[in-house]
């Protein structure tokens, strides 16, 4: 699913459509407003976004990582407008059976995610200054890693080692 909205997200609800008895991994991303910068005071931010294009690339991370790794659900969620310190500006979910996939498409989603979608802030400074941030500005694109291998349907079988299974026989 793909949001771009002005209203408050929720991530609790994102959560739950993520949700799966399938799922043994659910992958949670926030990013939200901080109050400082580096060492400059952030006021607020504003979030400008061309939607049509903005949707598309979500759109299109969402296929990609589907391609490289075993997902059940991807949730991908952005607010728009005026938003103040501590308020939630994107939310990523992502589910998968094992937690190793949910993790690495996850990073995967909300890096490149920050590269390529036409989304833009200003920063708003409380010396009253402000500054524009556009995407991809200052780091290149991450490209996906290869898929990851299959795994097995049934866990691997372990024997005891023989010093386990006389320490158990001496109890």
């Amino acid at each position: 699913m793909i949001e771009l909205t002005e209203a408050p997200l929720n991530p609790t609800a994102l959560l739950e459509r993520a949700r799966s008895t399938k799922a043994g991994g659910l992958c949670l991303f926030l990013g939200t407003v901080r109050d400082l910068t580096g060492d400059r005071a952030t006021a607020s931010l504003d979030y400008e976004a061309h939607p049509e294009m903005a949707r598309r690339k979500m759109a299109e991370l969402d296929e990609t990582a589907r391609r490289r790794w075993p997902l059940l659900a991807v949730e991908i969620a952005h607010r728009l407008g005026h938003l103040e310190p501590g308020e939630i500006a994107v939310v990523v979910v992502v589910a998968s059976a094992h937690r190793g996939d949910a993790f690495e498409a996850c990073r995967w989603i909300i890096d490149t995610f920050k590269q390529v979608v036409p989304i833009w802030k200003r920063e708003n400074w409380a010396d009253g200054s402000s500054e524009w941030v556009h995407p991809g500005q200052d780091n290149p694109p991450i490209p996906p890693p290869p898929p990851s291998p299959p795994t097995s349907a049934s866990p691997p079988t372990l024997s005891p080692s023989p010093t386990a299974v006389s320490q158990v026989d001496h109890l």
